[in-house]
């Protein structure tokens, strides 16, 4: 069953989870999201800043944006 945990415990790895985040007009969104270091966007090449590290979204087929969620959904269960 899936749980519902606070966006700090997600893996910071490249993996890609399901993430809760909320946009500009206040409504929650669900996505598959992967959070990019600084460092692993600089070794893709072009030219990356502080900002542009943390957690990325497709919104469709070609368009990613960055979000802040604050929640992930892992389908593990606590122990």
């Amino acid at each position: 069953m899936a749980t519902t945990r606070p966006i700090a415990t997600a893996p910071a790895d490249g993996t890609k989870v399901r993430i809760v985040w909320t946009d500009a007009d206040g409504q929650e969104n669900e996505s598959i999201g992967q959070y990019r270091s600084l460092e692993r966007m600089r070794q893709t090449g072009g030219d990356w800043d502080e900002g542009d590290a943390g957690w990325w979204v497709f919104v469709d087929g070609s368009t990613q944006k960055k979000v802040s969620p604050h929640s992930w959904i892992s389908g593990e269960d606590e122990d």
